[in-house]
């Protein structure tokens, strides 16, 4: 069993959903923050995804990514045995173009939240920066990377704009 700390668990529900998925992981690795990409479906391996969950938590996850298409129950079936944040990635494909996953990551009943993100690749990315947003609130480190992050992120754009 791998013992090493993990900050962020990812799951999704097929490896057809790693390129997206992988925009989340770029992030966190960006800012430093260990995290591990798992491949499991609410639907057909239930058992495995509440086992993956509670041993990222003994390895010290503080929350999850969950990203799924068509029914999209993964970030539910997460949320409902964990009391910490999941952040729902709902993604394209199946015959509403992802619409269907946004309603089933969204609808979720009282009580057991899961926050959720644009469709596809900006979804991920947001996620994935909501996710520094949230660990930074206790490692001023963290806090100052992201304020930094979101400075040259702001400049871009400025420079851009300039040279238009």
């Amino acid at each position: 069993m791998n013992d090493r700390q993990i900050k962020v668990g990812i799951f999704m529900g097929s490896k057809s959903d790693l390129p997206i998925v992988n925009e989340a992981a770029k992030i966190l690795d960006y800012f430093g923050i260990s995290n591990e990409i798992n491949i499991l479906s609410a639907h057909r391996s239930p058992h495995a995804v509440v086992k993956t969950l509670e041993k990222l938590e003994k390895q010290g996850a503080k929350l999850f990514i969950a990203s799924a298409g068509m029914a999209a129950h993964l970030a539910g079936v997460i949320a409902a045995h964990t009391h910490k944040p999941v952040l729902g990635i709902p993604l394209g494909g199946g015959d509403l173009n992802g619409i269907d996953s946004l309603l089933s990551t969204v609808q979720m009943p009282k009580g057991i939240p899961v926050a959720t993100f644009a469709i596809g690749k900006s979804g991920a990315i947001n996620a994935a920066l909501f996710a520094v947003q949230i660990l930074s609130q206790n490692d001023e480190t963290l806090s100052k990377q992201f304020d930094e992050y979101r400075t040259e992120q702001t400049a871009e754009v400025i420079k851009i704009n300039e040279e238009n």
